[in-house]
């Protein structure tokens, strides 16, 4: 399967060139990184072997309707997260062993939406791993392969637009300028904050219109939740306390909002520095999967010491079927884990450096 990957390789990075703006094609191709930095080493054999059994995992789990319904969470998030782990290794999205569970996720995605509101239910969590998902698929899809019938659908592109909408519209009502679970809450966390903020952040690198306030207010809020070591309150005052999980979100953020210049990104990424070789603890898979994207825009060199480790703990905890488990059942969890290998691919546009 690795003999295949490579040669689509090519036909993959000419994919995710292309931008589309409000559904439409155009010819401008969207700014990244060249081939060869974005793909960088060869992928060891061990962890192509490992992603791909995950990826059987995930094809073989998905139900009829797109979805995964096999115990623990399930949502359009969790959709979006099984989604972008197909996506993230460079597989062909529209002709690939995957692109038809690719297609299926996101008619699923797109199908859970709320159309007047553009909310994806269940929790702003699910909204920003589902906008996220669609973010990441925009302009790598072909959508004339997508639906049937196309006719009263939403393309992926208004999808996005209308999902972009929801999470402003629910920040504007904040007295934070961030979220929590329900759109319309009066407060707010840095968990959550996160997966809409990057859902936003995604969004506006695809070429979807996010005013920059919207991502200065939510920035505002991360900085004023960051104490001077670095740790990251949760919800307000007495929530701090040793967090990994907030310190890799708040630095991801920062750094895919270009923001490295301020102290407060310099604080959080020192603080993962001084942990790295630290047991993640509670919500292994969650703090993985943040932790490898923050280490690795922030400090390459600790990213690839902490992805060493990474490779050989999920050698020994995936499991014969392919899955990775954890709290949140089998889909999040193999989903998760398979995200934070994912830097090794680097085709994923978020994941650029």
């Amino acid at each position: 399967m690795g003999e295949t990957r490579n040669q689509r390789v090519g036909g993959l990075i000419r994919v995710l060139a292309i931008g589309f703006v409000a559904g439409l094609p155009v010819s401008r191709p969207v700014a990244a990184q060249s081939p060869s930095a974005q793909i960088g080493e060869v992928v060891p054999r061990d962890v192509r072997e490992m992603y791909d059994r995950g990826l059987e995992f995930l094809a073989r789990t998905q139900a009829e309707d797109g979805g995964w319904t096999g115990g623990g969470e399930q949502g359009p998030g969790v959709t979006g997260m099984a989604l972008l782990a197909m996506l993230a290794s460079g597989e062909d999205a529209n002709f690939g062993l995957y692109s038809g569970p690719i297609r299926k996720a996101l008619r699923n995605i797109i199908q859970a939406q709320d159309p007047s509101t553009g909310y994806f239910g269940l929790s702003m969590y699910h909204h920003g791993f589902a906008m996220l998902a669609l973010a990441e698929s925009y302009g790598a899809v072909d959508e004339r392969n997508l639906w049937a019938d196309s006719r009263g659908v939403r393309s992926v592109g208004q999808s996005l637009e209308l999902a972009v909408r929801a999470a402003i519209s629910s920040q504007k009502t904040n007295p934070n300028n961030a979220w929590r679970y329900q759109p319309n809450a009066r407060d707010a966390d840095t968990s959550v904050s996160g997966a809409v903020l990057i859902g936003l952040l995604a969004a506006r690198n695809a070429g979807i219109e996010v005013p920059d306030e919207a991502i200065d207010r939510a920035i505002g809020y991360y900085r004023s939740m960051i104490s001077p070591s670095g740790d990251v309150l949760y919800s307000g005052l007495g929530s701090l306390g040793d967090s990994m999980a907030r310190s890799s979100i708040a630095t991801l953020a920062f750094a895919i909002a270009r923001r490295k210049d301020l102290n407060e990104y310099k604080l959080t990424l020192n603080y993962l520095r001084q942990r790295i070789d630290e047991p993640a603890g509670s919500y292994l898979e969650y703090v993985r999967y943040y932790e490898a994207q923050a280490l690795f825009q922030g400090d390459l060199e600790s990213w690839e010491k902490w992805n060493r480790l990474l490779v050989r703990q999920l050698k020994e905890s995936q499991m014969p079927d392919g899955s990775i488990r954890g709290r949140f059942g089998p889909t999040v969890s193999t989903s998760l884990s398979l995200l934070s290998l994912a830097l090794n691919y680097r085709f994923l546009p978020i994941y650029e450096r």
